[in-house]
């Protein structure tokens, strides 16, 4: 599983003219699901995420977690994240989730990471053509690979 998680004062997410999805401070989450991605790989990133401690203290420190900021979360499903641009210049995306698998695995994702919040999650709409904004804070952009935990 690859999320890549980026400090936002604000993002939204908009599906055939329509705000699905809107939410100020806190983590808009591009997540890509794998074919061989478990609910351990959920376990590990939503442990990892909501214990993310990158906004900041009354120093101005990045310390804090979203828990400790009241922040929010957009979730979007994006296979893309498992590019393959190995060979050629058309990626291959044989690495990423068959949809029915990876839909299954991202409404887990999002339930069991706002039980841990402690607020419901916005998220995108599975498989649909997404137009995502969002304002960058920071910038602050973390990259997660559950199969490299570095």
């Amino acid at each position: 599983m690859r999320a890549v998680v980026q400090r936002v004062s604000q993002a939204s997410v908009v599906v055939d003219g329509k705000t699905e999805g809107t939410i100020d401070l806190g983590f808009m989450i591009l997540l890509g699901i794998g074919t061989d991605d478990t609910r351990e790989d959920i376990d590990y990133l939503v442990s990892k995420i909501s214990q993310l401690r990158v906004f900041g203290d009354v120093e101005g420190k990045m310390n804090l977690d979203i828990k400790s900021v009241n922040g929010n979360c957009l979730v979007i499903s994006q296979f893309t994240l498992y590019a393959n641009t190995k060979k050629g210049n058309r990626p291959s995306f044989i690495e990423a989730a068959a949809p029915e698998q990876a839909n299954h695995l991202y409404e887990i994702f999002c339930a069991q990471l706002s039980s841990q919040i402690g607020k419901s999650v916005e998220k995108g709409i599975f498989g649909a053509d997404m137009k995502v904004s969002l304002i960058n804070d920071g910038p602050v952009t973390i990259l997660y690979d559950t199969k490299n935990k570095n």
